[in-house]
């Protein structure tokens, strides 16, 4: 395989492009944390960074057109999108620009790819958000290395969220509060934070021994009774929730891994 002006590129196989509807397709079973979204109209260098990405334990797409980026991104966000400056379509500073205006997207790391030399592009493309800037020609290791610093730089400066959210409640833990479809509920500071447990750790089993030391502390010489009351006073005080919050037989319980609008428990 040969770069424009034959420069010999890889020998190595590589990954197949997708069409853009190929791709929103595929991303249904491609879990979001670990998706890179290569965006190069050049196949050749596009899928030499796709492969060397999947050799690093990277998920990756393809696009080759910049008009088809955000419906994507939009869907579901990747972790991190290579965008090369110079597309068709949308040009990548005007696809940086609204990757960073959406709210849904505002977040997702951005490394820029162009073949211009121009410190003014340089510039403007970091001023815009990109978080890092590769001049072609490349190496893709390279690329793949500087992928993997910039998500860790990235996850270390994520903030935990102040919000949770499970079907129609809202656990607000900065303030405290707790909301079921807009109305308040009064809880206590146990039963609050039985219901953070819960919510945070969803779709495990915990039994009551492991839930009486993770949220009530070593310290507590109370038995696991006292597990099954505070169960009790969340199904009552968040009926909405009850269905959710399921009995483990003999060990403990769970709530599920799902987010739905939830039936009450019988």
């Amino acid at each position: 395989m040969r770069r424009r002006g034959g420069t010999p590129l890889s020998t190595e196989p590589l990954a197949v492009v997708p069409s853009a509807a190929e791709a929103l397709s595929n991303r249904q079973s491609t879990d979001s944390a670990d998706l890179v979204l290569v965006v190069e109209d050049d196949r050749d260098i596009a899928e030499l960074v796709a492969h060397q990405l999947q050799k690093a334990g990277y998920a990756s797409e393809i696009l080759t057109s910049g008009s088809e980026v955000m419906p994507l991104v939009r869907e579901r966000p990747p972790a991190l999108v290579v965008l090369d400056l110079m597309l068709p379509g949308r040009n990548g500073l005007d696809v940086c620009r609204s990757i960073r205006a959406d709210p849904k997207t505002s977040g997702v790391p951005i490394i820029m790819l162009t073949a211009k030399t121009d410190e003014t592009d340089r510039i403007v493309g970091l001023e815009l958000g990109g978080d890092d800037y590769v001049t072609k020609p490349f190496s893709p290791k390279e690329l793949v290395a500087r992928v993997g610093a910039v998500l860790r730089r990235a996850r270390r400066e994520q903030p935990p969220p102040s919000l949770l959210r499970f079907g129609p409640v809202t656990v607000d833990i900065d303030r405290h509060l707790v909301t079921c479809d807009g109305r308040d509920v009064r809880l206590t500071a146990k039963e609050f934070l039985l219901l953070r447990y819960l919510i945070e750790h969803r779709g495990r089993v915990h039994s009551r021994d492991v839930l009486l030391s993770d949220v009530w502390g070593y310290a507590y010489t109370g038995g696991t009774r006292t597990v099954d009351v505070h169960i009790r006073r969340l199904r009552e005080k968040l009926p909405a929730l009850a269905g959710a919050i399921v009995t483990v037989k003999q060990f403990g319980y769970k709530l599920i891994e799902e987010d739905p609008g939830l039936p009450a428990r019988p």
